[in-house]
Parts: structure tokens; sequence; C-alpha cells
């Protein structure tokens, strides 16, 4: 074989890229070929691997390693199954690997690679090296030139967003549905973290072999297992810019989502969550404190210092549960009026905490998106008319603008308010500062717009808006964060009728998504909760929050309303699944939802405890199944259920029972005195939950549920208490009862 000079870009090349290199050269018959759209895949044997080879023609591809041993080994061909593309039985002394593949190609070309392994005897997996390979001219990966734009964070998706350039393959998304891999990983004891990723050409997956030392972790003789379940889709074209390609992504990403199984949700009772967690916002000691002649909400249980963002999320959750409700609710204010104790009247601004704040805390220390995150929610208690808050409002603004400007709309970790100066610049994780800010920032500037109909604010959102541009998959520091930042682009875009604002919207959703956890662990005490399509709270954090679950709910519920039929379907899609996903999710945040021997011994907190008596949330769950509430019991974090409730419950006047509906509903029109007709605005391929749930003392009627055509939708459950169906997430259906 003539030697071949390695191009100067690639700083360094595997063993197993010369491997495939040299493997993909030789004229060895295909034992299977198929196309996909205008793809066409090779399945192929060779020394040491089996390989599917997909290529556009003249234009590059991709090698998929399907299995990877050593020693000798026969591949047979079978019988495809319905559904399948193509399947093949591996037989070695090893075991015996199983391999199916299907493809799709209704809009975006995709390909689905599984891979069951059964043992001969008990194995002990040693190093594995990633399956995907990407190919130039001549299917040579040395010869393929192009850019890797996400790939896998920790234990979030198992992801590699990439393109190959030259030649002009376009865009690929390799996920690997770590649901799948459960039993793989509980045998040996192992996490898939960071398990999807590589160095260009080689990329993909790489399975983390047996622990050392550990002779109980093998893989059981006999036991099938899977080992790989791959998704490929893919797009002929490469994207322009970041907007552009952050859309390809979303698309991407939903195309692999809709050929996974997705695991069932259920009921949750966030009214008899959300009138608990009252009782106890109001009745615990553990829960508030007195201070200046004022009430203040606790940010753990009976720990930390009040601070003016758990104030505000609690008190906006709170208003939110007294309008659904029609209700004032004394709480509200109660707490309400003590906020003014944290106003500077010297700075102009709200201080993060009381004056009295103990010697251990830097009083003069706020966290970025702290300054922002309580004027978002005094701006939502302005605009439905609170007084108080307009004032607090608008005498805090400034301070933000002076921020703002003083960073550049690039903020740091954390500084002091008397003078700006950086106290933390950046995250150790990343080098970067709170690159989402300039989107919560955007959305108080939007809401100052609303209430004052002055143009600053709405220059100052557009100017941090357009400063966050550039920064791709790398914007999300905080969750709730970038939802908030989608939702400011929407309605930049709604106000403006600029384009650039409803693209730069997919840059954000892009970013969230990146992290979301597309996959349900049952490892360690994950089998007590729900972990799919959560998102990781922060850029490196190894948890899902609860807080930020319910902020970026409400965040896309505001993304959702501003959007209309130019919202990219995709970006629908996977928004409505994510929010349908978190009224089941979340349920598990509380400790009485897990079993005890699922918290954590001790907290992070400094005298923080959980009590499973107590209606609040711990803040943390983890995909790999450590014990939940490491960090403490969020009280904070009561605001969840008021959310849950007033968004998922719906009164229906004068009927015997309450609507329920895992989607948004984008209208709820009483058509007659018995008929209700229901708007939802989910993915155009995917189910919604819609229930009726009776009130006390009262009997569920007798209904009937159709499809805007008239089809009749039949109940998939009927209690006393519920009727439950399965209805389009996108769509009209007439509701009507004796």
């Amino acid at each position: 074989m003539a030697t071949r000079t390695v191009d100067r870009n690639v700083q360094g090349v595997s063993p197993h890229v010369l491997g495939i290199r040299a493997a993909l050269r030789t004229n060895d018959p295909a034992l299977a070929a198929f196309e996909v759209g205008d793809l066409s895949v090779e399945v192929r044997s060779i020394s040491g691997a089996v390989l599917a080879i997909v290529r556009r023609e003249r234009r590059g591809g991709v090698a998929l390693r399907l299995v990877s041993l050593e020693g000798p080994f026969t591949c047979t061909q079978e019988r495809a199954q319905p559904g399948e593309a193509a399947r093949f039985r591996v037989e070695s002394p090893l075991g015996l690997h199983r391999i199916t593949l299907s493809t799709t190609s209704d809009m975006l070309e995709r390909l689905r690679a599984t891979v069951r392994f059964t043992p001969a005897m008990p194995l002990i997996p040693a190093f594995s090296p990633r399956d995907l390979y990407v190919l130039g001219d001549d299917d040579d990966p040395l010869a393929a030139h192009g850019r890797v734009e996400a790939t896998q964070r920790g234990l979030n998706t198992a992801l590699v967003y990439f393109r190959l350039e030259e030649p002009r393959f376009g865009n690929v998304l390799y996920v690997q549905n770590l649901t799948a891999l459960n039993d793989y990983h509980k045998a040996l004891g192992t996490t898939p973290k960071d398990t999807a990723g590589g160095q260009w050409p080689e990329l993909g997956q790489r399975l983390p072999p047996a622990p050392d030392g550990d002779e109980a972790k093998v893989l059981e003789a006999g036991r099938e297992v899977a080992l790989s379940d791959v998704i490929l889709v893919f797009r002929a074209d490469a994207p322009p810019h970041e907007r552009e390609s952050a859309r390809q992504f979303l698309q991407m990403m939903a195309a692999a989502y809709a050929m996974i199984e997705l695991p069932p949700t259920h009921y949750r009772d966030w009214i008899g969550r959300a009138e608990r967690t009252l009782a106890d916002l109001h009745d615990a000691p553990e829960a508030t404190i007195r201070h200046y002649g004022h009430r203040y909400v606790h940010p753990y249980t009976a720990a930390e210092y009040p601070d003016i963002m758990v104030q505000m999320t609690t008190i906006a959750a709170i208003n939110d549960w007294a309008r659904w409700l029609d209700e004032p609710q004394p709480l509200e204010a109660e707490l309400k009026a003590g906020l003014e104790k944290f106003y500077d009247p010297k700075l102009k601004t709200l201080r993060r905490y009381l004056p009295n704040v103990g010697k251990d805390k830097n009083a003069d220390a706020v966290d970025s998106w702290y300054l922002y995150h309580p004027l978002l929610n005094l701006g939502l208690l302005a605009l439905r008319g609170d007084e108080q808050a307009h004032d607090l409002f608008l005498r805090s603004i400034d301070y933000g603008i002076r921020a703002a400007h003083h960073f550049d709309y690039h903020w740091p970790i954390q500084y002091d308010v008397t003078d700006f100066s950086v106290i933390e610049e950046t995250a150790p994780a990343d080098g970067r500062g709170q690159t989402d800010v300039s989107g919560v920032y955007a959305w108080v500037m939007l809401q100052a717009f609303e209430l004052t109909d002055d143009k600053r604010y709405l220059d100052e959102a557009r100017a941090a808006i357009d400063a966050a541009m550039g920064l791709r998959f790398n914007v999300n520091y905080q969750a709730n964060l970038t939802a908030w930042g989608a939702a400011a682009c929407m309605r930049l875009w709604r106000i403006t009728n600029e384009a650039v604002y409803l693209e730069q919207s997919y840059v954000y959703l892009g970013s969230f998504f990146h992290n979301s956890v597309m996959w349900e662990s049952k490892l360690g005490h994950a089998e007590h909760y729900e972990t799919f399509m959560g998102v990781t709270c922060l850029q490196d954090a190894p948890y899902m929050a609860i807080y930020e679950c319910f902020d970026s709910f409400v965040a896309f519920e505001r993304y959702m309303d501003d959007s209309g039929p130019d919202l990219d379907p995709a970006a629908r899609m996977l928004v409505g699944e994510y929010c349908k996903y978190a009224l089941s999710r979340a349920w598990y945040y509380y400790p009485d939802a897990l079993p005890s021997e699922a918290l954590a011994e001790k907290q992070r907190e400094p005298n923080g405890h959980i009590d499973r008596k107590l209606s609040f949330p711990v803040e943390d769950l983890y995909p790999d199944g450590q014990p939940a509430g490491q960090v403490g019991q969020e009280v904070y974090g009561a605001g969840a259920a008021f959310i849950f409730a007033t968004r998922g419950f719906h009164h229906v006047e004068g009927a015997p029972f309450r609507l329920n509906c895992d989607h948004f509903l984008r209208a709820n029109e009483r058509s007659g005195d018995h008929a209700l007709s229901i708007t939802l605005d989910g993915g155009e391929t995917c189910t919604a939950n819609l229930r009726l749930v009776r009130l006390k003392r009262r009997k569920l009627p007798k209904c009937t549920l159709r499809t805007a055509g008239g089809d009749t939708i039949r109940p998939v459950a009927t209690s006393a208490d519920r009727i439950d169906y399965h209805v389009p997430a996108s769509g009209r259906v007439i509701l009507t009862w004796e």
C-alpha cells in the first residue's frame, strides 16, 4: 500500500483511524447494500470489525463500527423483520452479536443501528474504540475536513453534532440512545458520562470498560445486553451561520427523538401538592424567618439567609396560584411587605441580601443573574397591575442597565455591586462567564418597554441579544436563563418583525436541548424517579434541578405564547415534549415521592436538612443515580407546585370536572352549554394526555371527545375520579358532556 502524507490540519491519528482507512481500501464484497434517500448504505465485514458505510455520491460519508472484535468471527445476514432494512448475526468465541438496521427518509435521512450481545461466558469488557469515522474522498478519513459543533456534556444526551465540509457531505447528528444501555452500565457499575465525543475524524461512542479490581462486574453468560443503539440523522446542506446551524440541530434532534421508544408519563395531582405546599409555607417554622418585623422565605429548610431572588420567585408563584383560584392569598401580601428592605436607596438597586446578613457572607457580592431575575418577577407583577412592584421595578431598572453597560453585555460570574469590581470572572469548567444573562436581561428590558413604551428599553434588549450572537452552542450557563433568552428573542421578533431574532431563538433552544437528558436512567437510585427530557441545571452540573425546571417551563410558556405558524415545527415539538415530561418528572423532586434510601443523608447547605413531611422539593436529581437532595431541600422550589398546577389544570365553568392537559392550550373555548373546543399546540407527530378530573363532591358525566374531523376518541382509562384520553398534541378536539 502506498504511503500518503497526513494533512497538516490533523493533530494526530489513532491506530483505529489508520486501520479503518486501510480496511476501506480493500475490495471485499458487501454483505448488504441499500439506500436511504440520496444516501447509499453498505455493510461490510473487515478484519476486526463489521461496518456500516454511509455515502453521498462523490461527497464523502461516514463509517459506523457496528462490532469490534479481536480474533476470528463470522458475520451472516439474516431475514430482516418488518421495519428493518437489514439484520446480521455475528458469531465469535466471545459470544453472539445481533445487529439490526432500520431507516427512514420522510424528511431527513435517518439510520438506526442496534447491536445486542450475548456473552458465551462471563465477560469483563475491555477498552473499545469509538464507533464513528468521518470519510473524505476515496473513503479516506484523513481527507475529511469539517467541524464538530457539539458533543455530549456529562450525563446528558450522548450526541455528536458535526458537519463534513470537504467533501460537501453536509450535517450529521449522532445520538446514542442511552436508555437501551442501562443494563450494560448496571452490570458493570459504570455510567455513560462523556461517552460520546472524540477527536476528528474519530467520533461517536466509547463504551467504558469494566472497572479494575472488581471481579463481580461482568456481563453474564447467556444474558443479552445492548451495546449500542445509534441514530444517525443526515442533512445534505451545511448551515451558513450559527442560527441556521442551531435550527438544523433542533430539526435533527426532533428526527432522532421520533425514532426512540418514549417512556410513559403519569398523572400528577399538582393541585393537591400546591395546597400542601402553601400550608407548609405558612405554618412550617423551617420555611420562613422574621427580620425587621417582616416575614421572609428561607432558601432551604431552616437554612441560608433570605435573599431577593428567593422572595420574588416564591411571591410570583403564589400570585399565579391566587389568580388561578381567583382568591387573594394573605401569604403573598405578607411576603411582599418586606421587599423594600432589600432596596439600597444609595445604589438604587435591589441587593441580594438583607442589611443584617451575617459576616460569613459578602454582602456586596452578587451573581450576575441574581440582579435581573428578581426584576423579571417584579416586572411580571407590575404588568398585572401591582403598584408596589411597578414602583420597585422602575426604581431598580437603571442600575441594571448601568451594570450591562459596564460589562458591555458580557457578564462575569460574580461582582461587587458597589463598584462593579469583578469577584469571579469565569467558571472553572469552561472559562466563560454567565453567557446567558443577556437573555434574561433582554426579557426584563422588554417588560420595562411594555410598562413604559420607552424605546431605550427596547434598544437595550436588542443590544443584549446582539452581543450574545456568535456563542453558538456555548450560550447556556444556567438552563432557565437560556430558556428566558429564547423567550426574549421570540418577543423581540414579534415587536421588530426582524427574522434574525426568531432565528436567534433557535440558538438559545439549541444550547438548552444540548444539555437535555434524552434518556431514561435506571442506574442506582434513578430507578425510583424519572429523568427523560430533563435538563441539567448548569453547563457543567451533574444534576437536574427543580428551580431551573419549573422556571424554564414558565419561560417556554411565554415563548409559545409569542410564537406562531413561522416557528419551526421541530422547535415547537421539543419545547412541548420538554414541558410534557416536566409535569410528570418533577413529582420526584418531592421527598415523600422517593424512598428514604434514595435521599442523601447530608446536605451541602449549612444546617440544612430534608424533612419528608414538608411539601418542598429537593434541589437535585442525578441521572447516574446518586442520592437525591445532596444540595438541600429547596423552600424556594415551592413555586413548582403552583406553576404546574396553574398550567396543567383548567377550570370549566359549570362543569363537574376540571380539564387536565400536559401540553399548553392555545385555545379553550366554550362552544355550548356542554361543549368545549380545545386547541393544542404541541408537536405534529406527538401525543398529549387530556384528562377530565372530577371536582370534589361531584360526579363525572357521560362525555364524548372528537377530533375536528368528527372522529371519536375513546378513553384509554376510566375511573370514578378521572377519564383519560390520548389526543394529538397539535390540533383541535371537541369535548361534549351530558
